[in-house]
């Protein structure tokens, strides 16, 4: 209706059940957000388990080939954080902090292998703008089974993750970009679970690694601001896998090939943990 300032609310199928498990698996260990998020997906979907060990982030770390420094840099962690280092598997190691963590390859083939034909995953490597974000996002809320959808992002872009009411309510009425400065500029890894629409924005609910950003690991992000951090345009470069029940996945993909999206993986800056020797 003309005038109106009503706000509407969207969750993404089995973000109920990925927040569940967030809350239980914060904070990632150290270099693992990308493994931390493969298994935020996993979990959503109901898939808690490969073979006898738990669809955790150590588990999916070591099928994604991830690789931890040998040593924490305090400039890769946010504000109060002091980072985790209580590895339940052995992850291989790295002496340069700047190229650990794990590739968008390695976490969706991780999640792949680990999801057993149950989910598939669809990297689209851009080019990113607020329309093909939303296109994706309103694709993926209007299935029936659960879906996750990973942003690689860099945080650089983002607000920080504690804006007050007004500044919230400042962007969704009148689209006014007044948020607080990010807490940390890093290449990172995150799930998109929800959005908020006002007449004059639209934020997403971005579920963190961390609880320090936002309110217990979640925080809002104006559109804009969070398609620029996945568009990642000062590189290294970014994306989004979008991970989805089976049977559903052609639907996803067809829409995002209609945003003109490009399906396929890209190059973050990490680096892969070597194949064991045989």
């Amino acid at each position: 209706m003309p005038g109106s300032r009503r706000l509407v609310s969207i969750l993404l199928p089995g973000a109920r059940a990925l927040l569940e498990y967030h809350a239980r698996e914060l904070p990632q260990r150290d270099d693992l957000c990308g493994a931390f998020c493969g298994a935020l997906a996993l979990n959503a979907a109901g898939i808690e388990r490969s073979g006898e060990e738990p669809t955790d982030q150590d588990t999916v770390a070591v099928a994604a080939g991830s690789i931890v420094s040998t040593s924490r840099d305090p400039a890769t962690l946010p504000g109060p954080e002091g980072g985790r280092r209580d590895y339940r598997l052995p992850i291989p190691t790295i002496e340069d902090p700047d190229v650990s963590g794990t590739t968008a390859d390695g976490v969706a083939r991780a999640v792949a292998l680990l999801g057993a034909g149950v989910v598939d995953v669809i990297p689209l490597s851009g080019p990113w703008t607020v329309q093909a974000l939303d296109g994706v996002f309103d694709a993926a809320a209007g299935l029936e089974q659960p879906v996750t959808l990973i942003a690689n992002l860099a945080t650089r872009h983002l607000w920080g993750g504690s804006p007050s009411r007004s500044q919230l309510l400042a962007y969704l009425l009148d689209g006014e970009d007044e948020g607080p400065p990010p807490d940390w500029a890093v290449g990172h890894f995150a799930c998109v679970v929800a959005r908020t629409d006002g007449p004059g924005g639209r934020l997403y609910a971005v579920a963190d690694t961390y609880p320090a950003l936002g309110g217990d690991g979640v925080h809002l992000q104006p559109r804009e601001r969070l398609a620029a951090a996945i568009a990642r345009e000062e590189g290294p470069a970014g994306g989004a896998l979008v991970v989805a029940a089976a049977a559903e996945a052609p639907v996803l993909r067809e829409r995002a090939a209609s945003l003109g999206l490009s399906e396929g993986l890209w190059d973050n800056g990490t680096v892969t943990a070597p194949e064991p020797a045989r």
